[in-house]
């Protein structure tokens, strides 16, 4: 019985070359403007939620009303450029994530599908051994050590893969 083929895909170099330009120029455009948090930080500092942001966009609103009610410590100006700022990324950080998750969820159904096949030809390989067909037998062997890592044979994962 065929295997059940998930997903059948491919790029042109013409597109691969688009698609490596376009990230580059992002790259190129985000250069000593963006930064990496640890996950220490990322943990600290942590996102803002809905309701956050609701908060925050209040109290803009408000500042522009009362000038004379911002504390004097409070740096208007920066909070100003922070907001903007955020405002201007944060739908391309959306259309970003979006666009890695369909790479992602393409990709895992590339992986399923090599996987699959990958199993089918152990299979045979293991058949073949098995019928003295020569030059099977070491491939058969190679392949094999790659399942004793967890005990888990590829006859055992037939209906997981």
């Amino acid at each position: 019985m065929a295997l059940e083929n998930l997903i059948s895909v491919t790029f042109t170099e013409d597109e691969l070359n688009k698609l490596t330009q376009g990230i580059d120029t992002i790259k190129e455009v985000l250069l000593g403007k963006t930064v990496n948090l640890t996950p220490e930080q990322r943990t600290q500092y942590g996102r803002i939620a809905n309701q956050n942001k609701l908060i925050v966009d209040k109290a803009k609103n408000y500042m522009e009303q009362h000038p004379t009610w911002i504390p004097n410590f409070l740096d208007k100006e920066e909070f100003d450029r922070d907001y903007t700022t955020r405002k201007q990324i944060e739908s391309h950080v959306q259309k970003l994530e979006y666009l890695a998750q369909q790479l992602i969820d393409t990709k895992t159904l590339l992986d399923h599908d090599n996987y699959s096949n990958a199993l089918s030809f152990y299979r045979m390989m293991r058949y073949l051994a098995g019928e003295n067909e020569p030059g099977a037998k070491p491939v058969y062997e190679d392949m094999k050590v790659l399942f004793k890592r967890n005990g888990v044979t590829p006859k055992e994962t037939d209906t997981e893969a």
